[in-house]
């Protein structure tokens, strides 16, 4: 099967016209038909639900089938409220357990007896090689293989793992195996966070569902509410005022998002949720009541990526190419944002956006394959680019001293940062389609000298691989990091030779 790369700025299409006008769609995302071609020869290729191919003015585009239904919002008699668990019906839950023989209930456990779907585990184990010294273990340690779904998102809470994907299902393992599962009657999982004992996934068709692990078996997960909740969304619907024109003739609650949702994210004190839409807004909930405080219109197209940084700033990436700051100020009845300043400006969609733990540097990956940096000791002044993907950067997760960038080239590069440069340590590979989401925790045998990291990514091959992955440095850039910190120190020495870069690829990110 051949998978083919992003095209990160979402291009609107339209049906054939009905009844004088045209009904809008916006794809979930594009793949460019002659992206893997060779010398100009066009490939055979094979495309698999959910995706559909399609002209364009650009070529032959690959599409997602089954993107938002548009609503159609007036007055509350004519409103549709949100399906959650506030309607009155037997199941707080989104779908029947197959543990309770498809009737309804508010508990989803786990997938017991022949209800599994699988017979066995489906993860199979890697041992990676032991090196001289045992130093630099980095290696692929366990291989996650889905049949029924591309994986869209994936988080990590302790020793749980939580992977979405168009399958609808979120499933939980743990120690590589099946732990937990349930299901949600929204659109694919696009965004998955954790907050406490609260799970948040967003969805492809516009909404935010809140999930909670049971107190007396941490394996059933109940489904507690939507965002915005049943309550907020009647109480809105009352007041005119609170409607916005989000298309021509047609107006929405401003407290819901009314196209897909991208991405998740929580504020530094974990007291606000921020969820970034197609929709071109950010909306900020109060995580304590649900509340929606806030909806922010930040871009002029899709945003594709919003996290929460450092000082009570929020970062946005969109497909106009821009990423953009905002200053969060707290209020009496909730929080205002304003806008602080544009931190880039370019034709290639902005895909991803990464903050550091030590909250020092903004990362921002793009659909032209370079990863933007900016120094928040400098006053968010940019840093450089990291130059190692041919296609687009889909994903970015930072951990320690490490960046990952997860691309739709299949490869995920691993980069090291020592003294505000950043150097490549290594590029995984062993997916079969591009990586889509990265996932990161401690590993329990990490130490001070030798701190290691337990990746996961999830790709559009339907697999989610576990790596391991150490700070240290191999020989020959550890000979590279020993000539800087001299250099930096003001002594005098001869500057690396090109045989000492990085074997993994040839371009470094520089200032």
């Amino acid at each position: 099967m051949t998978f083919l790369p992003y095209v990160a700025r979402y291009q609107r299409l339209h049906d054939p016209p009905r009844s004088q006008s045209h009904r809008q769609k916006i794809s979930v995302s594009y793949f460019r038909y002659n992206g893997f071609m060779n010398s100009g020869r066009i490939r055979e290729i094979y495309v698999t639900s959910p995706h559909t191919m399609r002209d364009s003015p650009q070529g032959k585009m690959l599409e997602e089938s089954n993107s938002l239904e548009r609503q159609t919002f007036g007055n509350l008699m004519h409103s549709a409220p949100p399906d959650d668990d506030f309607s009155f019906r037997n199941s707080a839950s989104s779908a029947p357990s197959p543990a309770h023989n498809g009737d309804a209930s508010p508990y989803i456990g786990t997938w017991e007896g022949a209800s599994s779907p699988y017979t066995k585990s489906p993860w199979s184990s890697h041992v990676v090689p032991p090196s001289n010294g045992n130093h630099y273990p980095n290696g692929l340690m366990g291989s996650l293989v889905r049949e029924e779904g591309h994986i869209y998102s994936l988080a990590t809470s302790g020793d749980l793992l939580y992977t979405g994907s168009d399958s609808k299902n979120i499933r939980v393992w743990k120690n590589q195996k099946e732990f937990s599962g349930f299901k949600s009657n929204s659109g694919l999982v696009k965004a998955i966070i954790i907050s406490g004992e609260k799970i948040f996934t967003g969805h492809q068709d516009g909404k935010i569902r809140v999930w909670k692990v049971s107190a007396k078996n941490p394996s059933v997960h109940k489904r507690v509410g939507t965002l915005p909740t049943f309550r907020d969304y009647i109480r809105s619907s009352m007041n005119p005022s609170n409607y916005v024109e989000v298309r021509r003739h047609r107006n929405a609650l401003w407290i819901k998002h009314f196209d897909a949702i991208s991405s998740l994210s929580l504020s530094e004190d974990k007291k606000f949720l921020y969820s970034a839409s197609w929709d071109k807004t950010i909306k900020v909930w109060r995580i304590s009541d649900s509340k929606c405080l806030e909806s922010v219109n930040v871009h002029d197209d899709a945003v594709n990526a919003v996290v929460a940084g450092f000082d009570g700033l929020v970062f946005t990436g969109s497909a106009d190419g821009s990423v953009k700051v905002w200053r969060r100020e707290l209020q009496a009845k909730g929080t205002k944002h304003f806008f602080s300043q544009t931190l880039l400006k370019q034709e290639c969609a902005v895909t991803a956006l990464a903050v550091n733990p030590e909250a020092t540097f903004l990362y921002c990956g793009s659909s032209d394959g370079l990863v933007n940096f900016w120094e928040r000791e400098k006053h968010l002044s940019h840093g450089g680019i990291l130059r190692g993907h041919k296609l687009a950067v889909l994903c970015l997760v930072a951990a320690g001293n490490l960046v990952f960038s997860g691309s739709a080239d299949m490869g995920i590069c691993v980069w090291r940062r020592l003294e505000g440069d950043h150097s490549c340590l290594a590029v995984l590979t062993g997916h079969n389609g591009p990586v889509k989401c990265l996932a990161i925790e401690d590993d329990i045998e990490s130490t001070a000298a030798d701190r290691r990291w337990i990746l996961y990514s999830g790709s559009l091959d339907k697999s989610v691989k576990m790596w391991r992955v150490s700070e240290l440095a191999p020989p020959h850039l550890q000979q590279i990091d020993s000539i800087k910190r001299r250099q930096i120190e003001g002594l005098s020495s001869p500057s690396p030779s090109p045989s000492t870069q990085s074997q993994s690829f040839s371009p470094q990110g520089r200032r």
